[in-house]
């Protein structure tokens, strides 16, 4: 998500119509889907394997953004754009890797300046909270999944996108800017 008042910008690499960015958005949630139908039937442990965190990986960038578009858009919410470009929220990586994820193309969603000002501070909360909500929950699923599948090694994956998950939520609700501060400012500023 990127906001105007946020007192880190985001890294940006490009800008994107609504339209192409659900399309795109769509397209990497259902590769997730067909990566992970491979993990269930491949022959070759190294591809399912591969398939499996494919999946994984697929469901992590490409659900954030549509989360906060879908949600928004059922509580009355518009948006102007998509947005692509690093996370919003480094602080919320360990040093090693806040680096990469500052450069890694996550998508990210502008709303109407106009439409955030007329809705409600839970409609604003609710939308905030669908991004970071669903880029926790929708990969553990894929992994659970795998692991239901017998996916050779997706036990160990299983725990490691339980773990990854649970930092993912934890980091962005101590976060100053991540999108759990957002709908936490949204509530308090009735």
């Amino acid at each position: 998500m990127n906001t105007s008042n946020s007192p880190l910008q985001r890294k940006l690499f490009s800008r994107l119509p609504i339209a192409i960015g659900n399309t795109m958005q769509m397209a990497g949630i259902a590769a997730a889907c067909a990566a992970l139908a491979l993990a269930r039937t491949a022959h070759s442990k190294p591809v399912a394997i591969a398939a499996m965190i494919g999946a994984w990986l697929l469901l992590y960038f490409f659900c954030h953004g549509i989360a906060h578009w879908a949600v928004g858009r059922l509580l009355g919410i518009r948006f102007a754009f998509y947005t692509i470009g690093g996370t919003g929220n480094p602080a919320g990586y360990p040093t090693g890797l806040r680096w990469l994820f500052e450069h890694l193309p996550f998508f990210g969603v502008q709303t109407e300046k106009a439409s955030m000002q007329n809705a409600s501070p839970l409609a604003k909360a609710i939308m905030w909270s669908a991004g970071v909500t669903s880029s926790a929950v929708l990969p553990t699923l894929s992994a659970l999944y795998a692991w239901g599948a017998s996916v050779p090694g997706s036990k160990v994956f299983l725990v490691f996108a339980v773990i990854w998950a649970m930092a993912t939520l934890s980091s962005n609700w101590r976060s100053q800017t991540g999108d759990y501060a957002k709908a936490r400012h949204a509530l308090h500023s009735q």
